[in-house]
């Protein structure tokens, strides 16, 4: 089975490029239920406004996905009226959706990662505060963390706590190399020169 990331993002484009980020999240969890292409959204950064993401990072896992990924990585163009601007004139807005394969993107060493154990808290009675059963995991080179408490099993706390930090880490990675390609969505409209690989068009959104 192989493991792509995904990532959508609305470049610096307005609040409707941040609509059309959600839409079209939507759409490829739809078309991939429809293959049965497992599909985890990883992460979701939230726009200004209900309903609209600046980006989102979703993880897809399946055979071939050559075909799929050929339909929407690129430029989206979704041309529809602004549903936040009524009497707007523009009616084309872009998205850059990106992939990246797991395996190479992928640089986790336990050595970066220092676990600490620390009491639980919450329901349990008074067992829950005497013993270390909680454990805390923070990756050193990008400072994320992940603190879990879900059982009163200090080992398979630690376990979830690893496999949860690791999967931070895969969208801390990304983000990184997101960051690297973002020459190329410098802003909206040279995102919006590109040449797109997929034009979507509504009404409305």
């Amino acid at each position: 089975m192989k493991k792509i990331m995904i990532q959508i993002t609305s470049g610096k484009g307005p609040v409707e490029c941040c609509r059309v980020v959600a839409c079209v999240q939507s759409l490829i969890m739809k078309q991939a239920k429809q293959q049965g292409i497992q599909m985890q959204v990883l992460e979701n950064k939230a726009g200004e406004l209900k309903g609209t993401l600046l980006s989102s990072t979703m993880m897809l896992i399946g055979n071939n996905l050559d075909d799929f990924l050929k339909e929407w990585v690129g430029t989206i163009q979704w041309i529809a009226q602004s549903p936040f601007r009524r009497y707007h004139k523009r009616k084309n807005w872009f998205v850059g959706v990106a992939a990246f394969d797991v395996k190479t993107l992928m640089q986790w060493n336990p050595k970066d990662v220092k676990l600490e154990t620390c009491r639980s808290s919450g329901p349990g009675g008074q067992n829950v505060n005497k013993v270390e059963t909680a454990v805390r995991g923070i990756h050193l080179p990008s400072g994320s963390q992940v603190l879990v408490m879900d059982t009163r099993s200090q080992l398979e706390n630690k376990k979830l706590c690893l496999a949860r930090l690791q999967e931070k880490v895969l969208v801390w990675q990304a983000e990184q190399l997101m960051e690297q390609q973002q020459n190329q969505w410098q802003n909206h409209y040279e995102l919006a020169r590109g040449n797109a690989v997929k034009v979507i068009r509504r009404d409305l959104f």
